[in-house]
C-alpha cells in the first residue's frame, strides 16, 4: 500500500492512524483565513499554562510554609511537653535517661521556663518586652541543632559557667543591645516582704546572639544556663540533710552548706520522637513506660489550630486556583465549537470520502487534547522553574517596586520557603489534563454528528 493511500480516510481506517493526526495538526496550525481561530486557541493553551504553573507555585509555596514552620517550631519545641502531677520534677535527671531509653524516644530535654520583662540599657533607650526565659544547660542545647547551630553573633563557650544570656536577633534589635551589653530582666514573682511582693530584677551580659529564621521565636525566647534560671525562677529548695540537727542561727556558710542540700527542680521536659505524626501511638507508650504521673500533651495538640487553618487555606486555595484551569477549559469548548463551524464543509467533504463519524470526531479530540496537553506540560515546566526560584523572584519583585513581599513579622518566616510534592505536581497535572479532555467531548461529537448534506448546502 502507498504512502498516498494510507491517508485515505475510509472505514477501514484504524483509530488515530496517520490521516487523523495529519488533520488534526493542520488544523491547529495557523493559516491567513483561520488567524483568529489560531489566536483563540494559542490564548486557550496559555490559559491553561498559567492555571497549572500557578497551582504548582502556590501550593509548593504552601507545602514550604507548612514544612519550614513546622521544622522550626519543633526544633525547639517537642512533640511531646511533660509537665509534673502530683510532685514536681526534682527527679528530672533520672527521668531523662528514663525516657530516652524507650524505644521511639529520639532525645528528651528538661528546661526551667518563666516569663519575664526584659529591658536594654538606657544608654540604647531603654526600650522593654515581654519575654520568655528558658534555662537550659550546654548538654541540652547541643540536642538542639536550630539553637545550637543557630548563633549569629557570640558562642556557647563556658555556657554552663557564663551566668550569661543568649537573645534572638530580633530582640536585640528591639532592644538595641549587642555582645557584651547587659540585659535586664524584671520579673513580678519576686521575694515575699512584709509591704508585699518586691520584683525580681537582675541584670545578665549578652553573652550569644542566635538568628533561627523565626520572628516570633527570635523575638520573644531568652536562654540561660539551667542553674542560672534555677535561682532566677526560686527553682530550688534547701532541705535539711536526714540526721543532721537544726544549725544555729549565726553558722558560717561552710555549716550551712554541709546541713542542708539543695534539691532542684525543672518546668517541664520535651520529648522528641523518631515519628512525629505518630503521636498517639506513643503516647500510649510513654504513660505504659514512664514510672510517674505525667501529663502529656503533643505538638498536634498544641497547635492544632494553627495547622487546621494552613491546611484549610491548602485546600481552598487549591480549589479556587483551579477555577483558572476550569476557565480555559472552557475556552476549549468555545475554540473547538467555533473551528467545528470554520470546517463544515472539509467535515462534509471528508464524510462523502468514506471517513466514519468516529474518524471525525477523533481529529477534533486531538485537536483539543493537544492544546490541553501542551498547554499543561508548559505551565509545568513554569510552575517548576517559578518554585525552586521563589525566594530570589521575592527579593527582585520586593527591589523592584520598593515594597516588602511576604513581610517576615506577618509570616513568622525570614523567607520564602517552597517544597515540591511531586503527588500534589502530578494531582495538578492529572486534573488539568482531564478537564480539557473533558471539553473536548462536546465539540468533537458536535462534529462527528454533522450532515454532510446539510454542511454543503450553504456552502
Amino acid at each position: 500500500m502507498s504512502n498516498s493511500s494510507k491517508l485515505q480516510p475510509g472505514k477501514n481506517t484504524t483509530p488515530f492512524s496517520r490521516f487523523e493526526w495529519m488533520l488534526a495538526g493542520r488544523y491547529l496550525r495557523s493559516r491567513r483565513k483561520d488567524t483568529f481561530i489560531s489566536v483563540i486557541a494559542g490564548l486557550t493553551l496559555t490559559g491553561v499554562a498559567i492555571g497549572v504553573a500557578t497551582l504548582i507555585v502556590v501550593m509548593s509555596v504552601m507545602n514550604g510554609f507548612r514544612a519550614e514552620l513546622l521544622s522550626k517550631i519543633l526544633g525547639l519545641n517537642g512533640h511531646f511537653s511533660a509537665i509534673p502531677i502530683e510532685t514536681e520534677f526534682t527527679d528530672f535527671e533520672e527521668l531523662v535517661v528514663q525516657i530516652e531509653n524507650i524505644d521511639g524516644v529520639e532525645t528528651a530535654i528538661a528546661f526551667v521556663e518563666g516569663q519575664a520583662l526584659a529591658t536594654g540599657s538606657a544608654a540604647a533607650g531603654g526600650n522593654s518586652s515581654g519575654v520568655r526565659v528558658r534555662g537550659m544547660d550546654f548538654a541540652t542545647i547541643s540536642k538542639l541543632p536550630l539553637l545550637s547551630q543557630g548563633v549569629h553573633f557570640g558562642g556557647w563557650d563556658q555556657w554552663d559557667q557564663s551566668n550569661g544570656v543568649a537573645i534572638g536577633i530580633g530582640l536585640a534589635r528591639q532592644l538595641g543591645i549587642t555582645i557584651g551589653d547587659t540585659l535586664t530582666l524584671i520579673n513580678p514573682d519576686g521575694s515575699k516582704t512584709p509591704f508585699g511582693t518586691t520584683p525580681q530584677i537582675r541584670s545578665y551580659p549578652v553573652n550569644v546572639i542566635f538568628n533561627l529564621g523565626m520572628v516570633e521565636f527570635d523575638s520573644l525566647f531568652v536562654f540561660m544556663p539551667l542553674e542560672a534560671s534555677q535561682r532566677y525562677f526560686k527553682m530550688f529548695e534547701d532541705v535539711l540533710r536526714p540526721g543532721v540537727a537544726p544549725i544555729a542561727i549565726d553558722a558560717s556558710d561552710a555549716e550551712i552548706d554541709a546541713a542542708y542540700e539543695r534539691i532542684t527542680r525543672v518546668s517541664a521536659i520535651e520529648i522528641f520522637i523518631t515519628d512525629p505524626d505518630d503521636t498517639d501511638a506513643m503516647r500510649e507508650k510513654l504513660y505504659t513506660e514512664i514510672e510517674r504521673p505525667l501529663l502529656l500533651t503533643d505538638w498536634k495538640q498544641r497547635n492544632a489550630t494553627f495547622f487546621s487553618a494552613l491546611q484549610v487555606e491548602r485546600v481552598v486555595m487549591f480549589v479556587i486556583l483551579s477555577m483558572i484551569v476550569v476557565v480555559a477549559a472552557f475556552n476549549i469548548i468555545s475554540s473547538l465549537v467555533m473551528l467545528v463551524k470554520d470546517k463544515a464543509a472539509d467535515i462534509a467533504i471528508l464524510r462523502t470520502m468514506g471517513a466514519t463519524r468516529g474518524s471525525i470526531m477523533r481529529v477534533f479530540f486531538i485537536t483539543g487534547a493537544a492544546i490541553g496537553l501542551l498547554g499543561t506540560l508548559l505551565g509545568a515546566v513554569v510552575g517548576f522553574v517559578l518554585a525552586l526560584n521563589a525566594e530570589t523572584i521575592r527579593v527582585w519583585l520586593s527591589d523592584v517596586f520598593g515594597i516588602v513581599i511576604f513581610p517576615p513579622e506577618i509570616f513568622f518566616l525570614s523567607a520564602l520557603p517552597t517544597r515540591i510534592d511531586p503527588y500534589e505536581v502530578g494531582l495538578v497535572i492529572g486534573l488539568s489534563l482531564l478537564l480539557t479532555f473533558l471539553a473536548t467531548l462536546y465539540p468533537a461529537l458536535r462534529a462527528a454528528r454533522y450532515d454532510p448534506v446539510e454542511a454543503l448546502r450553504y456552502e
